[in-house]
């Protein structure tokens, strides 16, 4: 169970690291390796605390718009993140959208490999 915590941190932090790397709008003020685990982990308790809440209130304009709607809560769990890391900086809807499309991308690619 903690090493399925830590690889979710870890993975966090590369992911948000490899998306202020490529989005514009969305950049890290400092990119230390403390910073970015930081900030993993505040990512991995908002996700963890509030995300299923959200998805179960949710869960109604979840079933009827096919899932598209987690793309929204996904993006309003990126700029909760924003506003409580001040190291981390999101300019807009675009950079928060195509940031949560490549912190997405690489959780799934670190996930399907960190799986036995």
């Amino acid at each position: 169970m903690i090493t399925k915590l830590i690889i979710q941190i870890l993975t966090n932090s590369i992911a948000i690291f490899i998306a202020a790397k490529i989005v514009s709008g969305f950049t890290l003020a400092e990119d230390s390796f403390m910073t970015l685990l930081t900030i993993g982990f505040i990512f991995g308790l908002i996700n963890f605390f509030i995300k299923p809440i959200l998805k179960l209130i949710s869960m109604p304009i979840i079933l009827f718009t096919f899932g598209l709607f987690t793309i929204v809560i996904n993006i309003a769990m990126l700029l909760l993140l924003d506003y409580f890391v001040q190291e981390m900086n999101i300019e807009s809807l675009s950079a928060a959208f195509w940031g949560m499309i490549v912190i997405s991308a690489v959780n799934i690619f670190i996930g399907t490999f960190s799986k036995k």
